[in-house]
């Protein structure tokens, strides 16, 4: 452990959020790291109020720590303001979306015989999320799907090097370049060329169907998953259904000069002040922050103690078949840690 203290931008965001943010932080604290919080609240009620998709007080918080956890913000859908995630990817070119999705051996899924480990990287900042829509004329829409050379470089140095440095064997590029020749067969050439300085990595190809129907049919056979934008979404949140869902799987969004951890899954405004929600998403976020600034040990310890309260099967929340609620799920997570 350093015995440094760290500056770090806590959203809560809404929902659900705060309690699972404060769940997060009491782990973190347990720990032993030295976090020096800087909350600052950025819900929906004060996006509208403002008119801002990130208030001016996140972005000041974020420049100066470079560094944040955030839970989730509710994003309205069809209409309304730009997704806070969205937001925060272009402002801080936030370029690479990962996400590792593995077995907790004690939850009970349809794939809990296997042991599933798997990292996606997902291109972040552009693709058909570059928000470029048209009208053409009444009841015709266009949308332009961006993919750069710049960009698809990025994320594959970014999958590439992560392999290597945590003993990956086998980089997967996803793509429909069959159909889309000039704009993923863009993206494959980038992966290609990059892949050429691994050789000690295995790299193949596979196109966005086939890799949906062999994920839910033989998902231990993915290592590093690479994609651009869409597909990253889509198949990371399919990917999370195979180890019990996005209440299980962290995230991080991570640019040259600015990283934030979170939980993708929703706000669940319908269960919130409750007690019964899961903070696993988050806490398995904030092992990724830890590791992100060098806090190796303690991300290692929050790992294990999460895993081993999954093992001992006594302290899980309702959303993965228990019977705790959200305080007593993150109190054993501590005590596993002392």
């Amino acid at each position: 452990m350093n015995f440094v203290t760290h500056n770090v931008t806590l959203i809560p965001g809404d929902g659900i959020g705060p309690e699972v943010a404060e769940a997060t932080a009491r782990a973190i604290d347990a720990c032993g790291v030295k976090i020096d919080w800087n909350r600052v609240e950025v819900t929906a009620d004060i996006i509208r109020a403002t008119g801002e998709s990130i208030p001016a007080a996140a972005v000041e918080s974020l420049m100066v720590t470079h560094l944040g956890l955030k839970g989730p913000v509710t994003t309205p859908v069809g209409g309304g303001f730009q997704s806070v995630n969205v937001a925060l990817r272009k402002r801080f070119d936030l370029y690479a979306n990962i996400r590792p999705v593995k077995s907790l051996h004690g939850l009970k899924t349809r794939f809990d015989d296997l042991d599933i480990n798997m990292v996606i990287f997902r291109e972040n900042t552009e693709d058909l999320y570059s928000g470029l829509e048209h009208e053409v004329v009444n009841d015709v829409v266009t949308g332009l799907k961006v993919i750069t050379r710049t960009a698809s470089i990025k994320i594959a140095n970014a999958a590439f090097k992560y392999a290597k440095l945590h003993g990956r064997k086998k980089v997967t590029a996803i793509h429909k370049a069959n159909i889309m020749k000039k704009a993923d067969g863009l993206f494959l050439k980038c992966c290609r060329e990059v892949a050429e300085m691994y050789p000690q990595i295995t790299y193949n190809e596979l196109i966005v169907d086939n890799a949906s129907m062999q994920l839910v049919s033989r998902p231990e056979q993915f290592d590093v998953l690479l994609l651009p934008n869409l597909y990253g979404d889509i198949i990371s949140d399919l990917a999370a259904g195979l180890v019990g869902g996005l209440g299980v799987v962290p995230g991080a969004n991570i640019g040259p000069d600015c990283a934030v951890f979170e939980s993708v899954h929703g706000s669940a405004p319908d269960i919130a002040g409750k007690g019964l929600a899961n903070p696993t998403a988050l806490m398995l976020s904030a092992v990724m922050m830890l590791e992100h600034v060098n806090e190796d040990a303690a991300a290692q310890q929050l790992q294990k103690a999460v895993e081993a309260v999954y093992r001992e099967g006594k302290h899980l929340t309702h959303d993965v078949g228990g019977t705790a609620n959200t305080n007593e799920f993150t109190d054993a997570v501590i005590a596993q840690l002392k």
